[in-house]
């Protein structure tokens, strides 16, 4: 018992040192140029709230791993457990709630403020935003938590008479109970009068991460349920619309020739753009007008970058585009793979969430079989899935940003990524994460069973007030399958087209 709870610690200390390495590397790869060598608090909140997304996930593992040390005791408490997983469940979304609704905004306001402010005037600006952000908070928690902070357990109340101290027991199918001619014990034979409702007043902690968990998990819905699918059909429909050849040289000086005009026309929109900003001109239209630059910016980059596959120049053309092929090739494999796993998890909830009793446990097997082969091999897998989660809330965020002009995008691009674009992705990740947890420790049950997780995720958040209708009908696990069928039929119809030329871009007056 002691090597294990030894080991367990150890491996807990090096995963966080690794995952923080990880994330320092990530920031300095996918940082733009501009950025290098400033923003300093901004990319210490971007690793930091990386870290905690994704030692939070990887604590759900840890947290099967720490009732190991328990599983030869008769209950729970018959032994102490390695880490505190509970406190520190609380303790990691606390630190999650913290950086998604105060710090992150603190440093978007002051990165984005106007440069021509010193920077005095743009930490104040960022605060007083920041301030009346938490204000707001406050009174939605303390109100919400005053009025409906409470927990309804459904529970039965048995009683029944006493009976002799048999000298011998003989139980059997037919005789499960105490006493002769007894076939029924009380918990059968109660009336459904019996059943009434057990309320207790949940500790503010976890109701502040039941909230936060409600408000990532309908934007779990939406960019996860769209994410499964164009995630993999996305990088598939890559391979089937990639360059066959490489176009010749008056092509290439017609197609160099459009962009051409097209990026004029946007460096024109955007100056006048600028000169409204400094006129205070900055309504509804003028932010519509902004996102639709944004827009037409990323896909005259992506045009920009689709034309110099197609005519590589240069002494290394032939191995740039032997590299390009390669690229092409590497989607289609990376996109089957995944294909698999989104289809993996698709069926897992309908097999396991959705069909009550479930048909099977499925996914849940997996793991304890791999477990069974190898020691830590069902919790990567089990992980994997888990951050596979968060890699389509990532793809169903940028897809939907391409196609709705309400969502603001922020594309991560190695090398180019602005820390306004850096911060909103962790500010998305973070809020998220908790989900995800949620929802892989309610698919997971069998896996994760008698977890700290399952005990804040489960009956807890399961049971509050006002908020428990929403999983015990399992709006969004449904609403999560019908947007990723939606997505698969969208990607179905028109994944495999072309893009067009978007033609000429104009501004709403």
């Amino acid at each position: 018992m002691g090597d294990f709870n030894l080991a367990l610690v150890i491996v807990a200390i090096v995963v966080c040192v690794l995952v923080f390495i990880f994330n320092v590397y990530l920031l300095v790869n996918y940082q733009h140029p501009d950025d290098v060598n400033q923003a300093y608090f901004p990319k210490f909140v971007v690793v930091l709230g990386l870290s905690v997304a994704a030692i939070s996930i990887l604590m759900l593992p840890a947290d099967v791993a720490n009732r190991q040390a328990c599983r030869h005791a008769i209950y729970n408490g018959a032994c102490n457990l390695t880490l505190p997983m509970k406190d520190l469940w609380l303790a990691v979304y606390i630190v999650d709630a913290i950086l998604v609704f105060f710090v992150i905004p603190f440093a978007m306001f002051y990165y984005e403020g106007d440069q021509d402010k010193s920077v005095w005037k743009r930490m104040r600006s960022a605060l007083l935003w920041v301030i009346m952000t938490v204000i707001v908070c406050a009174l939605v928690l303390g109100i919400l938590y005053g009025l409906v902070g409470k927990v309804d357990f459904t529970v039965r109340h048995l009683s029944s008479s006493t009976t002799p101290f048999p000298t011998s027991f003989e139980f059997s199918r037919n005789q499960q109970c105490i006493g002769s001619g007894v076939r029924q014990c009380s918990a059968y034979t109660a009336s459904a009068s019996s059943e009434t409702t057990w309320t207790m007043r949940t500790t503010f902690p976890e109701y502040v991460v039941a909230l936060a968990t409600i408000v990532g998990s309908v934007l779990f819905t939406i960019f996860g349920g769209v994410g499964i699918a164009c995630l993999p059909l996305g990088l598939i429909f890559s391979f089937i619309r990639r360059p066959k050849a490489v176009i010749t040289r008056s092509q290439y000086i017609k197609e160099a020739t459009e962009l051409g005009k097209k990026a004029r026309e946007l460096k024109k929109a955007a100056d006048a753009l600028h000169q409204e900003e400094r006129s205070g001109n900055k309504g509804r239209k003028w932010r519509k007008n902004v996102k639709a630059v944004e827009k037409e910016l990323l896909l005259l980059e992506e045009d920009v970058k689709a034309l110099e596959e197609m005519y590589p120049q240069g002494e290394q053309a032939e191995t740039a585009w032997a590299m390009t092929v390669l690229g092409y090739l590497a989607k289609l494999v990376l996109g089957v793979l995944g294909l698999i796993v989104s289809v993996a998890w698709v069926a897992h909830i309908v097999i396991y969430l959705l069909i009550n009793p479930p048909l099977s446990p499925f996914l849940n097997e997996v793991f304890i079989k791999l477990d069974d082969v190898w020691g830590l091999l069902g919790t990567v897998a089990f992980a994997f899935f888990c951050f596979y989660l968060l890699l389509a809330v990532i793809a169903g965020a940028m897809m939907l940003g391409l196609k709705l002009v309400f969502i603001t995008i922020h594309p991560m691009k190695w090398g180019a990524t602005l820390m306004n674009s850096f911060l909103f992705n962790v500010g998305l990740i973070l809020l998220c994460s908790i989900s995800v947890i949620q929802f892989c420790a309610t698919a997971f049950a069998y896996y994760a069973q008698a977890t700290a997780a399952q005990e804040i995720f489960g009956h807890t958040l399961q049971s509050l007030r006002g908020i428990k209708y929403l999983y015990k009908y399992n709006v969004f696990q449904i609403g999560f399958i019908i947007l990723a069928g939606l997505t698969f039929v969208y990607y179905a119809a028109f994944g495999w087209r072309r893009k067009k030329p978007s033609g000429r871009f104009q501004l709403s007056s």
